[in-house]
């Protein structure tokens, strides 16, 4: 037991350091921002793509109308993240995070190359959406950082008293902004010079395609399961940790399913952040949950099973990882590490032979219904999938769980016999001093 509690306080320190890791979080926290764009923009796509003759016949007058919305959202979704992520950085280092948001912005678009569509000069929706997601994050950190590296060292231009605060403000930003913009000028010019001739093309290349093909892979999945549920065992929330690290790459994963599917073209990736939650995020602990309700002796296994299902619906599952607990409880280690990977595992080889679709990548907000959620990442038969999944997790976790709840019970028999003997000798005691 001490040997565990020295692992889990070292485990906690660093999954910390990872938590309070300002860029981590200014990624983690600025692509979370863009939810709410995200879901208007997935809507659309789903609305506008939805495979029913009929359906697409009553909404063709207006399908170029519904598919703006998708292309203003999810299309250009790397300025979204851009801002987002720096706006997210500067209020970490409590700075006034508008303006180094905004220069972020500009030095992502400075990167950006403009071409030429018959005699009309555009920025090309390939590197503002899912493919330039990347550099998207990277400038965020960088042109923020250097933003409020700049201030830091009071290289800002002082206004008298008596000047309004928006005019300081102004003012206070225009020097690091320049200069911040310049090195994004100079940065464009040079890669002008190479075979890549833009940034974007360089990034996408040697890093966003290795990365993607490695985290959208099965065993990029497992591993990631793996440590997350890992984490949990100790009482790190090993969502918040893991997906710190992985969620920029299956979100790029997504938008580029949720790109293809508003073109009509295949999907290209199985593995994504729709992925996880579809297969690995609800039906092991709603299981569980179940077992406990329906087939616990233990009064109090049943009790805390009643509280926490209706939670297991909707993702939340705190109430029975610590109210069993799962936490620093080694009879379930296995089955809590197992059973997501078995539903990822399932998942996967009933997409790659043709059983279920891919999800079409719509990022879920936090709480959607398990079930809802299969139909809204574009199927029935993923919403099916995620019922057949939660008796598979039932049968896992069954053998631990028939231990636990024989363990329960025979604490709670020994606690009922002691408090009958307590009472019985309080009543002989009474009946000697009487």
């Amino acid at each position: 037991m001490a040997n565990e509690k020295k692992l889990s306080h070292k485990l906690q320190r660093y999954a910390g350091k990872i938590q309070q890791n300002r860029y981590m979080s200014a990624i983690s926290n600025g692509l979370m921002s863009t939810l709410p764009f995200l879901i208007v923009g997935a809507f659309s796509t789903l609305f506008s793509a939805l495979a029913w003759e009929p359906y697409q016949n009553f909404i063709a007058p207006v399908k170029g109308i519904i598919g703006l919305a998708s292309t203003m959202t999810t299309g250009v979704i790397a300025l979204y993240a851009v801002f987002f992520i720096a706006y997210r950085l500067a209020q970490a280092f409590d700075k006034d995070p508008l303006v180094p948001a905004a220069t972020a912005l500009l030095s992502f678009l400075i990167l950006t190359p403009v071409e030429t569509f018959d005699k009309v000069r555009a920025l090309p929706l390939q590197w503002l959406g899912a493919q330039g997601l990347f550099v998207a994050m990277f400038v965020g950190l960088i042109a923020s950082r250097l933003y409020i590296w700049i201030v830091d060292r009071n290289w800002t231009i002082k206004m008298p008293e008596g000047v309004p605060p928006t005019v300081v403000k102004t003012f206070s930003g225009l020097i690091p902004a320049i200069l911040v913009a310049v090195l994004f000028v100079v940065i464009s010019g040079l890669f002008m010079q190479t075979s890549f001739v833009t940034v974007h093309e360089f990034i996408y290349t040697y890093l966003q395609v290795p990365l993607e093909g490695l985290g959208g892979s099965l065993g990029a999945m497992i591993i990631a399961l793996i440590i997350m549920q890992a984490l949990w065992m100790f009482g790190i929330h090993g969502a918040i940790v893991t997906l710190a690290i992985v969620k920029p790459i299956w979100m790029s994963l997504d938008l580029a399913n949720l790109e293809a599917f508003q073109a009509g073209a295949p999907l290209p990736n199985i593995i994504g952040l729709a992925f996880w939650y579809i297969f690995a995020n609800y039906a092991p602990m709603l299981g569980f949950a179940l077992l406990l309700v329906f087939l616990a002796k233990s009064k109090q296994l049943r009790t805390i099973g009643k509280l926490g299902l209706p939670g297991t619906f909707f993702s939340i599952h705190e109430p029975l990882n610590f109210g069993i607990p799962v936490v620093l409880n080694p009879l379930l280690a296995v089955p809590f590490i197992a059973s997501p990977i078995v539903c990822a595992v399932l998942g996967y080889f009933a997409t790659t032979i043709g059983l279920l679709p891919a999800p079409i990548g719509i990022y879920p907000a936090f709480g959607t219904p398990i079930f809802a959620l299969g139909f809204i990442e574009g199927s029935w038969r993923l919403a099916a999938a995620q019922l057949v999944l939660i008796p598979v997790c039932m049968l896992i976790y069954y053998p631990f769980f028939r231990i636990l709840d024989r363990q329960a019970l025979e604490r709670e028999r020994e606690a009922q016999e002691n408090s009958e003997q307590e009472g019985t000798a309080g009543i002989n005691a009474g009946a000697v001093t009487s």
